[in-house]
């Protein structure tokens, strides 16, 4: 494979969402009528490496697929979008992940994964030194097994690749995996979980951030509507959140984690790299998209 300088892997899930609009999200027992419901692409995995693609890096894609319909479907959007699937696996007999999530009026929402065929990747996968030829930055969630998620962080430190988690969604976390981790990006409640600090400002994203980079490399703490701080050792910025009008708030994180990792591995600082990913999750969250 000829070498790809600021390639990105990305170690994730792929979902196939069902993505349906209501008034409310239902209480216990409740049931609401909704106005509208579609499908879409989905997977933390799968939506930072088409926002990477976006940025205009090559982003290479290690997941699994199931050999049914949502599989296709997921495989044709990924490689619509510039997304290299050559190292997504389609399982025979196997049903691929899915979700529901449900969008209140306040642009709000809850879902329910069903992981399927993300639980099922192999470590061999990663094996490939063509997966890593070029690359820069291995991007990781919260949505496959652990176990995945270290291996593929020793290999990308194998190959002198830096390590980018998104904590997403929330699980308790061996020391070992976190100790691999170069970059961390975390909401408000998984930086309260990491480091023990309620975040409900801007300020306080900015202290969470500097408590973690004792641990971290870079930390990145955003904070919903009050914006993101992130301290990379002595280098550190709070951004206010843009002004928009919320629309939904749906894949917002993952939006924000390709701006982010697309720009580091283009060359950008990381204030810069950051502003940038603060604008696109604005962007993102301002509009509608299927």
């Amino acid at each position: 494979m000829q070498k790809t300088p600021g390639a990105v892997v990305v170690v994730g899930s792929l979902h196939y969402d069902i993505f349906v609009e209501a008034p409310h999200r239902p209480a216990p027992g409740e049931t609401v009528t909704g106005h509208r419901w579609h499908p879409k692409f989905g997977g933390k995995g799968g939506n930072q490496a088409v926002a990477i693609a976006a940025e205009g890096r090559e982003a290479r894609m290690v997941s699994a697929v199931g050999d049914d319909d949502f599989g296709t479907f997921l495989l044709e959007r990924l490689s619509e979008k510039g997304v290299l699937t050559d190292h997504v696996a389609r399982l025979p007999g196997t049903r691929s992940g899915m979700s529901v999530a449900v969008s209140d009026a306040s642009g709000d929402y809850g879902a329910v994964i069903v992981s399927g065929a993300n639980l099922e990747i192999a470590e061999q996968a990663l094996a490939a030194d063509a997966l890593w030829e070029g690359a820069t930055h291995l991007v990781l969630q919260n949505e496959v097994r652990e176990e995945i998620n270290i291996a593929a962080a020793r290999a990308a430190r194998a190959h002198g690749i830096a390590v980018c988690l998104n904590a997403a969604p929330w699980r308790a976390m061996s020391a070992g995996f976190l100790d691999l981790v170069d970059i961390l990006v975390v909401n408000a409640l998984e930086a309260e979980s990491l480091c023990g600090m309620a975040v409900s400002s801007l300020d306080s994203a900015a202290a969470a951030a500097e408590i973690l980079s004792a641990r971290f490399p870079c930390a990145v703490v955003t904070a919903g509507g009050d914006g993101v701080a992130f301290q990379c050792g002595q280098d550190r910025a709070a951004l206010p959140a843009e002004k928009v009008e919320l629309v939904s708030t749906h894949g917002a994180g993952d939006c924000f984690i390709g701006a982010l990792v697309g720009q580091l591995a283009a060359g950008a600082g990381f204030a810069t790299a950051l502003d940038h990913a603060n604008r696109a999750a604005a962007r993102h969250v301002s509009q509608v998209s299927n």
